[in-house]
C-alpha cells in the first residue's frame, strides 16, 4: 500500500472545552425502519453543560493529554451527563468492565466520549483487549437525536455518524473473519478498509494507535506503521459507504450522516466503544492541527 506520513501542524494554544460505534452484523436498518425516523438533529439537551474552564497539560511535542490517568476530567457517557459506572480507572488506564454480553448490554454502560469536538488533529493512545474482545475508537462523532414512529425522542448510536478505528482480538473474535478482505480486523476502518499490514499484538498485550484527520485526509496507524489512508467527503468516500453495511439502501440515516461526517463544521467527538468486552486505554493525547 502507499505509505503516508502524518501531517505536522502547529498547536492551537488555549483552553479546551470540557465538556461510546457499535457494530452488529445482524443489526442492519431497513428503509422502512428508517422512514420512521424524522426530525434528525444534533443534540444539545442530552449532555451536561459544557464549560471552558478545563485546563489541560501540553507536552513538549505539542500534544494535549486528555486523560490524566487518575480522573475522568473532561469525559462523559455518549448522550449522558455522567460517566457510566461500567467505565472505571484502573492502574492509570480507562477500562470498560464487560461481561461478554455483547454491545451496549451492560447496566449503566454505553460509549464514552471526551466532550470537546476536534476538527483537524492527531490522536495517539495505547490499548489492549481481552481474549475474544471487541471495541473501537470513534472520531468526528455527533450526538444525534431523532423521533421514532410514536413521536418519542431517541438518541441514535454513536457509530451512525462516526468512522470507527476497529479494536479487536483478531485471533479469537468472529468479526475478524466477517466483512470483506479483513476490513473488520484491528485498526481497520470498520467494514470499509482493511489495515495493511495487520500488525496487531495478541490479546492482553499493549498496542499503539494513531489517527490523523486533516482537511478530509484520514490516516490510521498501528504499532508504529501507517496501515491505511482515505479521504472524506469525496466520491470515493461515498462509494465506500455504498459498499458497506452503512449503504443508502441498507441504512439510509447512517449513510446520510456518515457521508457528511463531522456535520456542517466537519468536527466531532472522540469516543471509546462499549461492545460488552473488557478493554483498556491509556496515554491518550491529541495534537490540534491548523
Amino acid at each position: 500500500m502507499k505509505k503516508v506520513v502524518y501531517f505536522a501542524g502547529s498547536l492551537i494554544l488555549g483552553t479546551l472545552i470540557a465538556c461510546n460505534g457499535k457494530k452488529n452484523a445482524n443489526q442492519e436498518q431497513t428503509s422502512e425502519e428508517a422512514s420512521n425516523e424524522v426530525a434528525v438533529s444534533y443534540s444539545t439537551s442530552l449532555k451536561a453543560a459544557e464549560t471552558d474552564t478545563l485546563n489541560l497539560p501540553v507536552d513538549a511535542d505539542g500534544y494535549i493529554t486528555i486523560f490524566d490517568g487518575e480522573t475522568f476530567n473532561g469525559w462523559r457517557g455518549y448522550g449522558k451527563d455522567h460517566v457510566p459506572s461500567k467505565w472505571t480507572i484502573e492502574d492509570g488506564c480507562i477500562k470498560f468492565n464487560g461481561t461478554g454480553g455483547g454491545e451496549a448490554q451492560e447496566a449503566d454502560g454505553g460509549d464514552l466520549i471526551f466532550a470537546h469536538k476536534f476538527k483537524n488533529f492527531e490522536l495517539e493512545l495505547e490499548w489492549k483487549i481481552s481474549k475474544g474482545g471487541n471495541s473501537g475508537i470513534l472520531y468526528l462523532a455527533q450526538e444525534v437525536t431523532s423521533t421514532d414512529k410514536d413521536g418519542k425522542e431517541i438518541i441514535e448510536p454513536i457509530y451512525i455518524s462516526a468512522p470507527e478505528y476497529q479494536i479487536l482480538d483478531n485471533a479469537n473474535h468472529p468479526d475478524a473473519k466477517l466483512g470483506k478482505d479483513n476490513n473488520r480486523q484491528s485498526a481497520s476502518l470498520y467494514d470499509m478498509i482493511p489495515a495493511v499490514p495487520q500488525n496487531a499484538k495478541p490479546f492482553g498485550e499493549w498496542n499503539t494507535a494513531k489517527i490523523m484527520v486533516y482537511k478530509g485526509t484520514v490516516v490510521h496507524g498501528q504499532n508504529g506503521e501507517n496501515v491505511l489512508e482515505y479521504h472524506l467527503w469525496t466520491p470515493q468516500w461515498t462509494e465506500m459507504l455504498q459498499n458497506s453495511k452503512f449503504s443508502e439502501e441498507k441504512w439510509p440515516l447512517a449513510f446520510s450522516l456518515l457521508n457528511n461526517c463531522g456535520g456542517e463544521n466537519h468536527e466531532g467527538f472522540i469516543g471509546l466503544q462499549d461492545h460488552g468486552d473488557d478493554v483498556w486505554y491509556r496515554n491518550i493525547r491529541v495534537k490540534v492541527l491548523d
